[in-house]
């Protein structure tokens, strides 16, 4: 991968890279926190030799998530917006991140995130069209919602293909024992239960044959307790490699540090088992600000591996950055 191999003991390579050195591919829409522009979805397409990124905007509180696109490049960089809609189009308090893919016959799935207005949970849909510049949100269906699969929330899906097979990772928000009638009353009064501190946002795997239908197979990445990355544990994307999967994965060790959670490394054999490789705190951090850096997706090329990530700015907003890998 890029690297010469230095010993009979040494195998692949480093995942790392300096985030100061990407570039900005959207900006958000003002300046200070709570102004992002992020949480990428992205896919190259080799039939129409074309990326194509999702990505969401934000304000800050309360306007929260407001705006979500599709936006499409013949470079990875420069970037024409082909699609949008509002969280008012998905009747929704807050719209978050989406995954963008492409089924064997030619359509396109996107798979939006965003808080159900029936119990103020966030929940994942899937909607088909011929083309990325065609999705009707009023054709959406649905995918998971919190109450069905007896959890607080779920969200920020990210979807691939492997092996006829589809595979989905997604943030979930714990249920959590011993709660007093308060704190269950105060869980979903926000819609945003990642932000009560009442939840643990862990990383759950799904699989579907057709990409519309998915079992939940259940927790997969766990967040580590008392560590840095003991109260958010969200994997945000994995790359194949010779030697396993390597993904990265958003971590805060409280609720204090949920918005502007930082990346960390694991590993695994199967999808299924996940190990840490970040202990002592995270590996890739924004030197400015909060030092937020989440939300990575990588679009694996044949030379090359591009990585699209949220990052924050010296004066606290976030940015949709990309970045570069040699392959």
């Amino acid at each position: 991968m890029g690297v010469k191999q230095a010993t009979s003991r040494e195998f692949g390579h480093s995942w790392l890279f300096d985030p100061a050195e990407g570039v900005t591919i959207v900006s958000p829409a003002g300046t200070g926190p709570g102004h992002w522009a992020g949480a990428p979805g992205v896919i190259y397409d080799p039939e129409s030799a074309r990326f194509y990124l999702s990505y969401r905007v934000r304000r800050p509180q309360p306007i929260r998530g407001g705006e979500c696109y599709v936006a499409s490049s013949e470079d990875g960089v420069h970037f024409d917006v082909i699609w949008s809609a509002t969280k008012g189009d998905f009747g929704s308090p807050s719209v978050e991140r989406f995954s963008i893919t492409k089924a064997p016959d030619g359509r396109w799935l996107l798979y939006p995130s965003y808080v159900d207005p029936a119990d103020n949970r966030w929940r994942i849909d899937v909607i088909q069209a011929d083309d990325p510049a065609s999705f009707d949100v009023s054709q959406r269906q649905k995918v998971f919602t919190a109450s069905e699969l007896g959890v607080e929330g779920v969200k920020d899906p990210w979807v691939i293909r492997l092996n006829g097979v589809y595979y989905m990772l997604i943030s979930y928000a714990m249920r959590m024992q011993d709660l007093s009638a308060d704190q269950q009353a105060r869980m979903h009064a926000t819609g945003d239960i990642y932000n009560t501190g009442l939840t643990l946002s862990s990383s759950a795997m799904a699989v579907s044959l057709d990409g519309l239908k998915y079992e939940w197979l259940g927790d997969v990445f766990p967040p580590n307790i008392g560590a840095w990355d003991g109260y958010a544990a969200r994997l945000g994307c994995v790359i194949a490699t010779d030697h396993g999967w390597i993904g990265y994965y958003d971590g805060s060790a409280s609720v204090e540090g949920n918005y502007e959670e930082r990346t960390g490394l694991a590993h695994s054999w199967d999808l299924r088992h996940f190990q840490r490789l970040s202990f002592e705190g995270p590996v890739l951090v924004s030197p400015h600000g909060s030092g937020s850096l989440r939300y990575i997706d990588a679009v694996p090329l044949k030379d090359e591996i591009l990585l699209y990530y949220e990052y924050c700015r010296p004066d606290g907003s976030h940015e949709l950055r990309m970045n570069r890998l040699p392959r």
